[in-house]
């Protein structure tokens, strides 16, 4: 007389429940943006307070060193980029914090959307800063 010696499969009602699917890893972008610019953050940052506190005599630019300082365009474009990386993490992360509350995905695109509109108006704010300060000189 044989022994069977393989697995027999559960019959189905006993087998555990199949876990849910979800489609894609939706919030996979955002967390990978917010890497990229945490790291453009670190050169920015640094590059932004070498310049502005550290070759600086006094430790500090005034206003008229500002008007100077932001005559020269690769100081502009950096100065923007700056804006741009810290205003997308900035927001990327209050998203991702206001996802924990567990809305649904029709509440999370309403989120996303007011906070498109939020980093734009500042984006359109501060570069419209800079243009005073470089028009005022």
């Amino acid at each position: 007389m044989a022994v069977e010696t393989r697995p027999v499969d559960a019959p189905p009602a006993e087998r555990p429940a199949e876990p849910e699917v979800v489609p894609g890893p939706r919030h996979a972008p955002p967390f990978v943006g917010q890497v990229v610019s945490g790291v453009a953050l670190i050169v920015l940052l640094g590059l932004h307070m070498i310049a502005q506190h550290f070759v600086v005599p006094s430790g500090l630019r005034f206003f008229d060193d500002v008007v100077e300082w932001l005559s020269n365009p690769i100081v502009v474009v950096l100065e923007v980029a700056f804006l741009l990386f810290v205003t997308y993490h900035a927001l990327i992360g209050v998203r991702a914090i206001i996802f924990d509350f567990g809305f649904s995905r029709r509440t999370q695109g309403l989120i996303t959307n007011i906070l498109w509109v939020v980093g734009i108006i500042t984006v359109i704010y501060g570069i419209a800063l800079f243009a005073a300060i470089i028009n005022a000189g």
